[in-house]
């Protein structure tokens, strides 16, 4: 491990294995995003996707490019970057393999927001995305604040972002029997989380926020995240104030959690294995906060691929893609918890 002395007074310290591993999934995400844009009822070769965005295609295929099929994928890996390196914040702070934002109910905030403004407001697209961004961060104050008792213990987080996740998940099945049936219709496709139809009105807010809250997480707090990891007592006695670095990463990783729901619904599973999976690539302890989010942008887009073009003309919502492999990646880590005799 090297570190880096930055002119600002931060230290930044880099761990090779981690780093190759966060570029290596970063270029795996590029390179499946260059084969979904070309991908389609107009295929497009490699080589001509990247011309067009260099600017040097033709005019249809730039309006292909450019207006349709871009800004899905762009959401789609800025999504899976937001919830990679949330899922590896959350999973850090409590200390805790399931302690991603789909069991903490943060997701299950950002549905209830959702159906308050489809349900019983009637909002469009841009109504909807601020309901799930509120909910999300009201879900979040709440947990925090049910969980706090002189400081936050982990698995006191996780025990009150459960139970709030199973009160929600009742509030969000009464909402959705008082909707009409276009409205629930169209509350379940967006629960169940999508990227169909996606524009530059979605990507660009959660673009705005990343880049506020990427660097205030990797740079502004990652090396006390890694000495947390070590215990509170040990964090306060190297001079890390806990309770407000906690804080700010929990304020943070919710706000990404909330404005990819906004951008894409609720996209389940990819926070939960995203870390994890990135945690067994690099074989290297701490958060492993650029891999996760790195992987989580290939773990998306690649999702994605899958549920656009794997089932002939039925297109499925990227969630079901997500939710069927995540959902067996899940047992698979209870079983070694379990063996581990961790749980």
């Amino acid at each position: 491990m090297s570190v880096i002395r930055t002119g600002g007074g931060l230290s930044v310290s880099i761990r090779p294995r981690a780093l190759l591993v966060g570029l290596l999934c970063a270029v795996v995400a590029l390179v499946v995003a260059v084969f979904a844009i070309g991908s389609g009822e107009y295929p497009m070769a490699p080589g001509d996707v990247i011309r067009t965005l260099l600017g040097q295609g033709n005019p249809a295929d730039a309006f292909i490019v450019n207006e349709l099929r871009l800004p899905r994928v762009a959401t789609a890996l800025l999504v899976g970057c937001s919830l990679g390196l949330a899922g590896a914040v959350f999973q850090s702070v409590v200390r805790n393999p399931l302690g991603s934002p789909d069991m903490l109910g943060f997701t299950h905030g950002s549905a209830t927001g959702a159906l308050v403004v489809i349900v019983l407001m009637g909002g469009g697209s841009a109504g909807l995305a601020v309901g799930a961004a509120l909910g999300g961060i009201v879900t979040g104050l709440l947990v925090y604040g049910l969980a706090w008792r002189r400081g936050m213990h982990g698995y006191r987080l996780v025990l009150v972002g459960v139970g709030v996740a199973a009160i929600l998940t009742g509030v969000n099945s009464f909402l959705i029997t008082r909707a009409q049936i276009a409205e629930a219709s169209r509350a379940v496709l967006w629960m169940t989380g999508s990227l169909d139809g996606r524009g530059w009105d979605d990507a660009l807010p959660l673009l705005g926020a990343m880049a506020v809250l990427v660097p205030l997480i990797l740079l502004g707090c990652g090396r006390a995240l890694r000495m947390m990891e070590m215990g509170d007592d040990a964090a306060n006695a190297l001079g890390v104030r806990v309770e407000r670095v906690r804080l700010t990463l929990l304020s943070a990783a919710v706000l990404l959690v909330a404005l990819a729901a906004a951008a894409a619904g609720p996209v389940a599973f990819v926070a939960l294995t995203a870390p994890q999976l990135a945690k067994r690539v690099t074989r290297t302890a701490g958060p492993n906060l650029l891999p996760s989010m790195c992987m989580g942008a290939a773990l998306l887009i690649a999702a994605d691929l899958v549920a656009q073009r794997a089932f002939g003309d039925h297109q499925l919502p990227v969630g079901v893609v997500t939710g069927v492999l995540g959902g067996g990646y899940l047992v698979w880590l209870l079983a070694t918890e379990r063996k581990a005799g961790r749980i």
